[in-house]
């Protein structure tokens, strides 16, 4: 038990130091350029923290830097229960499953930003979903955790399409009104949300089968 405890908190100290570098990397790299174009520093910061890639790490490094730091505190216990990490889990993997499918090779990326890129899109949703089948808790999850699990990416599909309307700026090109059109974006959401639904569903299945068999 000692040993498998040991175990957990390197693999958690791991995937969080993974994670700051990465999104620390990236805030770097994103201003660097930005900056020496001209942009604002408020402007780059909400157009950072208007991809859902950034916020799904930042919640990663957050749900494991506070068990560590305060284990019995109140954001401590938050970020260790079983719908939190299951949620981050859905979140963390849709990032990772969708750019290697859609995304990866819109873009071509030179020097750091392949690594921040890689870091992001790949080694932290692997490390994080391994972290939940390996060590998080999974003795109470429900089947109702499902519609509040999709909160989060129905809050942040409402808000990037606001922001774009506003600014024309859309994070990502399934979501581009400009370009697609608001028929095509929504039916592209809809996917989306679908996806969303089925991962959880899914692993609520996998949580329930696996505390099971624990038993």
């Amino acid at each position: 038990m000692h040993q498998k405890k040991s175990l957990k908190i390197a693999f958690v100290v791991l995937t969080a130091l993974v994670a700051w570098f990465a999104i620390i990397l990236q805030f770097s790299i994103s201003f660097s350029i930005f900056l020496s174009e001209g942009r604002t520093f408020g402007g780059i910061l909400v157009q950072l923290l208007s991809y859902f890639t950034i916020l799904s790490n930042i919640l990663v490094a957050i749900s494991l830097t506070l068990p560590l730091l305060n284990p019995t505190g109140k954001w401590g216990k938050y970020f260790s229960s079983e719908s939190v990490t299951g949620a981050i889990t859905i979140y963390i993997a849709t990032v990772g499953i969708t750019y290697n499918i859609i995304l990866r090779n819109l873009i071509i990326l030179e020097g750091f930003s392949v690594l921040a890129n890689e870091l992001l899109h790949v080694v932290v949703p692997v490390l994080y979903v391994l972290y939940w089948f390996l060590f998080a808790a999974k003795a109470r999850l429900k089947w109702g955790e499902l519609y509040y699990w999709l909160i989060y990416p129905l809050v942040y599909l409402v808000y990037i399409l606001i922001r774009g309307a506003i600014s024309g700026y859309y994070p990502y090109p399934f979501v581009d009104v400009n370009v697609l059109g608001y028929a095509t974006v929504a039916i592209n959401s809809l996917g989306m949300i679908a996806g969303f639904a089925i991962l959880s569903a899914l692993l609520i299945l996998t949580g329930r089968s696996m505390y099971k068999s624990n038993i």
